[in-house]
């Protein structure tokens, strides 16, 4: 049975077609090591990886083989299991700002809860966070992630029906990398903001230099909540994640991706007295955080991912992925830097992007005003020439080989050649 064959009976099933993620045409049957087939048989060097979690590549050996000793064992059991125990034992160990963690079944989740946990602690009911920032699906997160229309800040503009008008009220939104407006915004709402919560690097936006040291200086002298959305960068940058490479530690961050292996497992982490109004033993009752998920800390994705940090912890590998994503940036330039197109490479060599702007790149309305339209032929030159991006960045994955990086340097090749015609 054939992709386009399937598409159509998704429509039948599914709004859209799809499951709300990539482009629902594209149907994957399989993924092994760097590469991924649909269902055509065609065959595609990923630079997707499942939206970042598979940063081993797909079907690894030793993360295969722990998964299928945890299915003999047992695959959920709404109750505590030693193997969700030892990696949040190895979370504690890697991640600065962790001193206890709480498992969940999605970024998104562990981001609503991130939220709520603030305002328990602080008392306080606003949020801010930076346009452009994505933070999930929750309410609080669908405010000003991509907004059409351009206002004022701090004003919420929600990206999505059916949010009630509260929850706009209660978020302030300032532009990532301008420090001085953000903590104007600070000064002016101190008593009632709980937390800021920002993406160390957003969406493929680096952070300018001090950019959070000063953030985490405003919220330390206004007891305002520090939250690192980790949930991408977490064990991507560094194992210690983007709090370790930026040397900023957060009060709380979130996890997700790579500490489930590729299966559904996310995390709130942070210093103990903030975590403690999940334990109804030791906060008054109206302190308490109401949490209970049926698959949090199942033992199959503690499993994989266990696995995948240990694999990760072993020499070079990190050296390995920044030099596999420095070879591929180099070869984005090489090719585009002969051409007249306007260009420049953002991001981290674990997870960047190409845009066609020479404008600088510091926030979310400054990336919205490159050249989209030549960004959008551009990946579809890229992916009808088998490789796999998200229209918004590429992944590295450790599974890249020399023979992936010639293959994809010649699909860059031409596909700029293509975008000159």
């Amino acid at each position: 049975m054939n992709q386009k064959h399937i598409f159509e009976r998704a429509h039948k099933v599914l709004p859209a077609g799809g499951f709300g993620n990539f482009d629902p045409r594209y149907i994957i049957r399989e993924g092994k090591g760097s590469r991924i087939w649909d269902e055509d048989n065609n065959e595609y060097i990923d630079y997707l990886i499942g939206s970042g979690p598979m940063i081993l590549g797909h079907c690894n050996s030793e993360v295969i083989e722990v998964v299928k000793e945890q299915l003999g064992r047992g695959t959920s059991f709404f109750a505590n299991n030693a193997i969700g125990i030892e990696l949040a034992e190895e979370i504690c160990s890697a991640i600065a700002c962790a001193q206890q963690v709480r498992f969940f079944s999605s970024g998104s989740e562990a981001d609503m809860y991130a939220f709520r946990l603030a305002r328990a602690f602080t008392g306080r009911d606003k949020v801010m966070k930076f346009e452009g920032g994505y933070h999930g699906m929750s309410g609080e997160a669908q405010m000003s992630l991509a907004p059409g229309k351009l206002v004022n800040f701090p004003i919420a503009i929600p990206d999505s029906a059916g949010i009630q008008e509260g929850i706009r009220e209660s978020m302030l939104v300032a532009p990532f990398n301008d420090i001085e407006l953000a903590r104007s915004l600070i000064n002016e709402h101190k008593n009632d903001i709980a937390a800021v919560i920002v993406e160390p690097l957003q969406r493929v936006i680096p952070p300018l230099n001090n950019f959070l040291k000063n953030l985490r200086e405003e919220c330390t002298k206004h007891d305002i909540l520090l939250i690192f959305d980790e949930v991408v960068t977490g064990f991507r940058f560094s194992y210690g994640g983007a709090q370790e490479l930026y040397g900023v530690t957060p009060d709380i961050c979130t996890l997700g991706k790579i500490i489930g292996g590729g299966f559904p497992l996310a995390a709130v982490a942070g210093k103990s007295d903030i975590m403690a109004h999940f334990d109804k033993s030791k906060v008054e009752e109206d302190k308490f955080l109401m949490h209970i998920g049926t698959l949090s800390g199942n033992p199959i994705a503690a499993a994989a991912g266990l696995k995948t940090l240990e694999i990760l912890r072993r020499p070079n590998q990190y050296s390995k992925l920044e030099t596999n994503g420095k070879k591929l940036m180099g070869a984005f330039t090489k090719h585009l830097s002969k051409t007249n197109h306007v260009y420049q490479i953002v991001g981290h060599p674990s997870m960047f992007d190409v845009v066609f702007s020479n404008s600088p790149i510091r926030n979310y309305r400054e990336l919205a005003e490159c050249d989209k339209v030549k960004a959008a032929r551009f990946n579809r030159d890229l992916l009808a020439q088998g490789i796999f991006k998200s229209p918004g960045k590429l992944y590295i994955s450790l599974a890249l080989t020399d023979d992936d990086i010639e293959q994809t340097e010649t699909a860059i090749s031409n596909a700029v050649d293509s975008l000159s015609i």
